[in-house]
């Protein structure tokens, strides 16, 4: 049971109800009013104390999410966002960066998993990100709702809790791809490598880990070493502005390949100003040059996750600060971009959209 009563029950379908609403702002007065209530409070309380299942909820979204957008091609992509927050006192909140103003300023950040196959793509899990200022300060971790239980992790470790999760559930998924910031740890790529998950994760130039027959070297040296006939001008897919073209070519490394199964370093060069990203590689051996680039090119639907996600299903316009509370309102917002990930999924195949969230 998600609502072991009716009064949270009917209150959670109020507020996905005003997520998916054309209202202009999405917070706990706007969606009150919605309800037709002179007060925050009920919503409040929904996020705060309702006795609900808020993680049961979030493997809810996943299963729906993979009823609706499945495939056994899917790509599961990680990536983090951050929430700009005023005061000290909202769990996790301190000056870092934020990869959503591009500098460091005072926000919570929220580590995320998304999922994306030719359906569509919708967020599917997420965590809250504790500095190490706050899992040292138990009395202010108290003071926010943190349970004791709960201490440091990196966003390293968060992202490879959030895959397991989904792996053991059984979420269909051909590969996983992320930014460097994620991709560049080793020991989550040999974590990918032990369930024989196919990943293209971004790494480094300098990333000096790259095994090759001749022992280790720099991402950039390889690249530098191919010979002008190795690179192949191809698109990921249509993007904002039209085909995502690139110069993009691989190198195999690793002394020892598994059976049927590849290691590459793929290079992708900007046509206009020459600029490349590296990407490390694991898939099946007859993977194609042009199979890695889409896959590295699926990144940006986390990118477009956030975005409609804080656009059309208020996800970053919480007025709450304690721990459980952020779980609620995230779980809810994804709940409802899932919803409307759903109905764009059917409405492409002139389906009517589902008639519930």
């Amino acid at each position: 049971m998600r609502f072991r009563r009716s009064e949270p029950r009917r209150r959670a379908r109020q507020y996905l109800c005003g997520l998916v609403s054309g209202l202009g702002r999405k917070n706990g007065w706007t969606l009150a009013e919605q309800a037709g209530e002179v007060s925050p409070d009920g919503m409040q309380r929904l996020l705060r104390w309702a006795d609900w299942d808020v993680d049961a909820v979030r493997d809810d979204v996943r299963d729906y999410v993979v009823e609706y957008l499945g495939d056994p091609a899917g790509v599961l992509i990680v990536d983090d966002t951050g929430f700009l927050k005023k005061g000290v006192r909202s769990a996790g909140v301190q000056r870092q960066y934020s990869g959503t103003a591009g500098r460091t300023e005072n926000c919570q950040v929220g580590v995320f998993l998304a999922y994306r196959s030719a359906k569509g793509h919708a967020l599917i899990d997420r965590q809250l990100y504790l500095p190490a200022s706050w899992t040292d300060d138990r009395d202010r971790c108290r003071a926010a709702g943190i349970p004791d239980e709960v201490g440091f992790a990196t966003k390293v470790q968060m992202a490879r809790t959030m895959l397991a999760r989904a792996l053991e559930a059984g979420v269909p998924v051909g590969w996983v791809t992320m930014d460097e910031a994620y991709g560049q740890s080793k020991s989550l790529r040999v974590w990918l490598e032990h369930r024989d998950v196919a990943y293209v994760v971004a790494t480094r130039r300098n990333d000096d880990m790259i095994t090759t027959a001749m022992g280790t070297a720099r991402a950039d040296q390889l690249v530098a070493a191919l010979p002008a006939r190795a690179w192949c001008r191809l698109s990921a897919g249509a993007g904002a502005h039209g085909p995502r073209e690139y110069w993009r070519a691989r190198v195999p490394v690793r002394i020892c390949w598994r059976p049927g199964r590849g290691h590459w370093l793929l290079a992708r060069r900007s046509i206009t100003t020459g600029e490349i990203a590296y990407y490390v590689c694991y898939g099946p051996r007859r993977t194609r040059l042009i199979d890695l680039a889409r896959v590295a090119g699926a990144r940006w639907a986390i990118e477009e996750c956030f975005q409609q996600a804080k656009n059309e299903a208020g996800l970053d316009e919480y007025q709450v600060r304690d721990w459980r509370a952020w779980y609620a309102h995230i779980t809810l917002a994804m709940a409802a971009h899932a919803w409307l990930s759903a109905a764009r999924s059917l409405a492409a195949k002139g389906e009517p959209a589902p008639t519930t969230a």
